[in-house]
């Protein structure tokens, strides 16, 4: 998938004379409030003195500690600009805020509701943000963009307690030009949702994967919730419809933020679909602690819960929940035949009734152009049938396109599909997979290659799998889930898919720090990790 986002920019529209402010104490910054009880004759520096209108606060040129105020539990209509020449200071960042009770609303009438232009030292806090007809199709609610090379990138950019809805983008975060962009950004506490083509976007200029680079550096998204952000029907041509994307980043987390029921409205001839929480064209980039769910595809193609995708290094999704998306659980994937998609890590994470309407795909899938050095350890995956074109996604999908991969730790449930499904034989050199629980309630079936296999032992002789030398590693056993028969719905269901069951579990893994790979400390619940865990995501309760 390709991220594309119009930068477009506010509509016309007839503005009074800039409006200067005294300066004599410039260095504090001076407070604007906006009401519509006010009136745009007074000075706006006091409550009792406020503005009337945006068309008023917009012509103001904001200087560092400044900060602007709107009423709360008022609707306010039109725009808020920054341009270069505003803001700047990251010491001293300009605010835009609520004051009174409840959040002010900014009703924005074909535009985008607040736009930051090459500039940073800016914050957004405690502000709803409604477009209108034309702005869900050609406006961000909140729009940071920086297209001039030459001025590096801008610092110090805050988004917080904010509701952003019925736009193109409910943010938008965008270096157009190489060298272009925005560093250290913390967007949190905010919900995005009814918004068209995504909850939030981060984009850059086209990747060179020879010589790369990224536009936005140290960005943080903590507890956001983009959900409902349905996608476009006739955007053929592109994706549309994911919760979180981010592209073109440089050392990014993503945190205890939750995507669900994006893109079910995205186009059904499109090439790319979208995904709950997804990466691009990225680096350095963690997503942890993180909830996808009832994500969906108007097409044949994505809609998962979340996905490491083209040219993504040195990146990790781990402790995350996925289930009831159309698409799976986890996807890793680059279209691109270059060494940029490299040094990925899924782990620690749940999988539970993925690819729902694509059974193409699985709870975890890894395939591409060229995805190399990519771990996958410590998951589990439960899948469930669902008849749709008499097929049912297995656990783990594997195809084309890997080298060095490891698979380790995880344990893969179905309910008759098979437990793993590659359509390469791959030799233990290129994909290794080793000290995994594989379980079925039905036939239990593994497809490798040309081949097909009911029996661990006969797939661990003929396809030289489950092996650490000569020692055969990995199981069949039940590992005791209440989730393989139980639906799961919702975050607090996640504890049925701890097992019950830990003995083989434990005897059939690896020791991880041995082959010199650190797991971290604690398991997805927390659990503390003995020196050789038990296979799966979470660590087992009891041996009854």
């Amino acid at each position: 998938m390709l991220a594309t986002v119009l930068l477009t920019t506010a509509g016309c529209q007839s503005l009074p004379e800039p409006y200067v402010p005294p300066r004599q104490n410039a260095a504090k910054g001076y407070t604007f409030y906006v009401s519509p009880h006010g009136d745009d004759d007074n000075d706006g520096l006091a409550p009792g003195r406020a503005w009337r209108t945006l068309l008023k606060a917009d012509a103001v040129t904001y200087r560092p500690g400044d900060r602007l105020r709107l009423l709360g539990g008022a609707r306010h209509r039109g725009t808020l600009s920054i341009g270069s020449r505003e803001a700047g200071s990251a010491a001293r960042p300009v605010v835009i805020e609520s004051y009174g009770t409840g959040r002010a609303t900014i009703q924005a009438a074909g535009s985008d509701g607040i736009s930051v232009h090459n500039t940073g030292g800016v914050e957004i806090r405690g502000i709803a943000l409604v477009g209108d007809a034309r702005a869900y199709t050609t406006g961000s609610g909140i729009k940071f963009v920086s297209d001039r090379p030459d001025e590096g990138r801008h610092e110090h950019v805050v988004v917080a307690d904010t509701d952003v809805s019925h736009f193109r983008t409910g943010i938008t975060l965008a270096g157009a030009e190489a060298g272009s962009g925005f560093r250290d950004v913390r967007i949190t506490d905010s919900k995005l949702h009814g918004n068209r083509d995504a909850g939030l976007s981060s984009t850059g200029p086209e990747f060179d994967a020879k010589r790369p680079e990224y536009a936005h550096e140290r960005l943080s998204v903590v507890r956001v919730e983009a959900y409902g952000n349905d996608g476009d029907p006739k955007a053929a041509s592109r994706n549309t419809g994911s919760g979180i994307m981010l592209g073109s980043v440089r050392d990014a987390k993503v945190q205890r933020s939750v995507a669900h029921h994006n893109g079910r409205k995205s186009s059904a001839r499109a090439k790319e679909g979208p995904e709950g929480i997804w990466v691009y064209d990225s680096t350095r980039v963690v997503v942890e602690r993180s909830v996808a769910y009832a994500n969906r595809t108007g097409s044949q193609v994505d809609g998962g819960g979340f996905g490491l995708d083209n040219n993504t290094s040195a990146s990790v999704l781990q402790y995350n929940l996925a289930y009831g998306n159309d698409g799976p659980g986890y996807l890793v994937y680059t279209r691109e035949a270059t060494d940029a998609h490299r040094q990925n890590v899924i782990r620690f994470n749940l999988s539970h009734d993925d690819s729902r309407k694509l059974p193409l795909y699985g709870g975890i899938v890894a395939y591409g152009g060229r995805v190399s050095d990519l771990d996958i350890y410590h998951n589990t995956v439960v899948m469930r049938a669902t008849g749709r074109d008499g097929e049912d996604a297995p656990a783990l999908r594997l195809d084309r396109g890997l080298k060095n991969v490891r698979v380790r730790n995880n344990i893969f449930v179905t309910d008759g599909a098979p437990v793993v499904a590659s359509k390469v034989a791959f030799k233990p050199a290129v994909v290794t997979l080793q000290g995994n629980d594989y379980f079925s309630t039905g036939d239990w079936l593994v497809r490798w290659g040309a081949g097909s296999f009911r029996a661990l032992g006969d797939w661990r002789t003929t396809g030289g799998q489950e092996r650490s030398g000569s020692t055969p590693t990995g199981t069949d056993a039940d590992p005791c889930l209440e989730g393989t028969t139980a639906p799961l719905t919702g975050v607090k269901g996640a504890v049925m898919l701890v097992p019950g069951c830990p003995s083989e579990l434990t005897e059939a893994a690896l020791n991880l720090r041995s082959l010199g790979v650190d797991p971290g400390s604690v398991d997805f619940f927390g659990a503390y990790l003995p020196p050789t865990a038990a296979a799966g995501a979470a660590q087992p309760t009891s041996d009854e």
